[in-house]
């Protein structure tokens, strides 16, 4: 496995490694400010041995958030806040991508006193974890045509301030039922004007933000996340031939920008398309994989091996093992998750989990 543990160049940048810590939802941020803490800087800095670091989903705007104690990067005090996170990345050599995550309909108005905003005004099954204990989704407002304009330049914009903060580039959140993969699916994007319709009008928001945002920073800055056939938030994406022609249109729209690379997260029964995606795209490849319910773990590592991947990004492993490329060179042991403390809290859970050499 000694191709995983060599170094790459990602877009000119060198990562010490293949394995990226995947980004994930912790709920630690300040709950007024939206700003990471100084634990957040301290567990960002115990992972930094990965060659890429991507964070937890940040909203690009005040009705980006969807979860409580989610962290902005939409104002200065959040700029400074995530700073301090990136100097302590770099001070131990790691490279960390910041993830723009707008939830879209996923939220609800107790979190942010806004209706949460969507590509058309259907509602997402199931509930949201709010201060006041689970709620019902709500139904969220349709964006007008000026608003999806200005919604574009709230992703560009928070990418400047990434890099104003530090972080090495941004990564375009495309995936897990969120905004951008709610524009790109048939059953919550309902349009029938230039941002709906068939899959060329329904990528075309995913698509306008790639844009933005490399124009913004830099293509070599930008990497992007899609979820193809992932039902997560109450996604529906069930006719096998329009899946196909969806992702096809957006990987074919999108491979001509010169992004960092392309990140998919693997729903169960697309491997077929994920090949064929990957053949597609001419750049790197980063590689979250499907594992029926379990951590991807050292087994995975084959996938980038037999060339299906050039990256590959390890999730709830990551939380749990600071360290995680020393363990997975050594084949462990490893640290078992704790489920339990995986969304909010203080340090229990989050930054108290031992290293090998502790």
């Amino acid at each position: 496995m000694s191709q995983v543990f060599e170094p790459y160049s990602l877009a000119g940048t060198t990562l010490a490694n293949r394995i990226v810590m995947a980004p994930m939802t912790r709920s630690r941020a300040e709950a007024e400010s939206r700003t990471p803490t100084e634990l957040t800087a301290l567990y960002y800095g115990q992972r930094a041995s990965a060659g890429l670091i991507v964070t937890e989903g940040t909203q690009p705007s005040a009705t980006g958030q969807g979860y409580p104690a989610t962290p902005g990067i939409h104002t200065d005090g959040q700029v400074a806040a995530w700073r301090r996170v990136t100097e302590e990345v770099h001070a131990k050599g790691g490279v960390i991508f910041l993830q723009l995550m707008h939830t879209g309909r996923i939220g609800h108005p107790s979190l942010t006193g806004l209706t949460p905003v969507a590509p058309s005004a259907v509602k997402a099954a199931g509930q949201v974890f709010t201060g006041e204990g689970p709620q019902d989704f709500v139904e969220p407002r349709a964006l007008t045509g000026e608003e999806i304009e200005e919604t574009i330049a709230d992703f560009a914009g928070a990418a400047r301030r990434a890099i104003e903060a530090g972080f090495d580039g941004v990564e375009i959140h495309g995936a897990n039922g969120y905004l951008v993969h709610q524009f790109l699916a048939p059953g919550s994007n309902l349009r029938t004007d230039a941002w709906g319709g068939g899959p060329e009008g329904r990528i075309r928001f995913a698509v306008e933000v790639a844009k933005a945002v490399a124009g913004a920073i830099g293509p070599e800055r930008v990497g992007f996340r899609i979820s193809p056939g992932n039902p997560f938030n109450d996604i529906a994406e069930t006719d096998p031939a329009d899946l196909e022609a969806t992702y096809t249109a957006l990987v074919g729209a999108l491979a001509p920008l010169g992004l960092a690379y392309l990140h998919q997260m693997e729903a169960p029964g697309v491997r077929d398309l994920l090949l064929r995606l990957r053949k597609q795209w001419p750049g790197t490849f980063v590689l979250n994989p499907f594992t029926d319910g379990a951590p991807t773990g050292p087994e995975s590592l084959k996938l980038v091996e037999d060339g299906t991947a050039d990256l590959l990004a390890f999730g709830a492993l990551f939380l749990a093992n600071p360290d995680l490329p020393a363990r997975l060179r050594a084949g462990g042991p490893f640290n078992t998750p704790d489920v339990a403390s995986f969304y909010g809290g203080d340090a229990h859970g989050y930054t108290d989990y031992p290293a090998l050499d502790a």
